[in-house]
């Protein structure tokens, strides 16, 4: 069988997410052996940036108009367009503030400097081009990217988890940060697949990994709202890294209480 033709991008991000692809030590040389990597700028130096590519897998969100381009360049090219990290799945970090004018963003930060480049409101890949699938994380998980590539290589789609963090907790039989300390917690709407690393380690839930499929952020805002916090509060959690911006349509004449 043919080895899957496989390009590595980054747009605007940390570049955390090739880093963990890297630091698959182990593992490494026999993902090198089973894929045909033909981009990768963060390793090679002698990237094809023509072919066309059985995967492409895109880390980072969207922040420019010439990363518009690329995405749509790199789009054109792959049979399978693959989202990793939390800021290509949702946005990242860098969305926080999308409300704020880019424009006046700019002169604050960069000064005159900052009308020599574009820049527009951070966006996951899925608002320009069809993404295939998402591994979220922030970084992405060193396992689930290595479960994603065995299952890509043998021509099946990753299956990953589908359940909360908070689910997680409760294999772990971890104390609940929300329930029993009245911390502001995520872990009941965001995704799996941390293995609940913060919660055990008795820090709560910030949502990096994004929501969970059909999050019921209703009933969290409620509960958290039970526990003390203002709802400013919890729409800074929850928008922290651009997924559970839902939050914001949650009663939005109560803000500041």
């Amino acid at each position: 069988m043919a080895k899957p033709i496989v390009g590595i991008f980054g747009l605007t991000g940390c570049a955390g997410d090739q880093l963990v692809i890297l630091n698959c030590e182990d593992e490494l040389l026999d993902l090198a052996g089973a894929l045909d990597i033909r981009s990768f700028h963060m390793a090679m130096s002698d990237n094809d940036e023509d072919c066309d590519l059985d995967i492409a897998l895109v880390e980072g969100s969207v922040v420019q108009p010439e990363e518009v381009e690329m995405l749509e360049r790199i789009r054109s090219r792959a049979r399978l367009l693959i989202a990793i990290g939390t800021c290509a799945v949702w946005g990242g970090v860098q969305a926080m503030k999308n409300e704020e004018q880019r424009e006046k963003l700019k002169r604050q930060v960069y000064g005159p400097k900052g009308k020599d480049f574009g820049i527009i409101p951070s966006q996951p890949l899925s608002s320009f081009v069809r993404v295939d699938y998402a591994i979220s994380g922030c970084p992405i998980e060193k396992d689930q990217f290595l479960q994603a590539a065995l299952s890509l290589i043998h021509g099946d789609l990753p299956v990953l988890p589908d359940y909360a963090v908070c689910t997680e907790c409760k294999m772990r039989e971890n104390s609940c940060l929300l329930l029993e300390r009245g911390e502001l917690c995520l872990g009941p709407i965001t995704v799996a697949g941390c293995n609940a690393r913060c919660p055990a380690y008795g820090q709560p839930c910030i949502g990096c990994r994004g929501p969970v499929e059909e999050a019921n952020v209703a009933s969290e805002v409620n509960l958290l709202r039970e526990k003390g916090f203002t709802l400013v509060d919890i729409q800074n959690r929850l928008r922290t890294f651009g997924g559970q911006s839902e939050v914001m349509q949650v009663a939005p004449t109560e803000r500041g209480r």
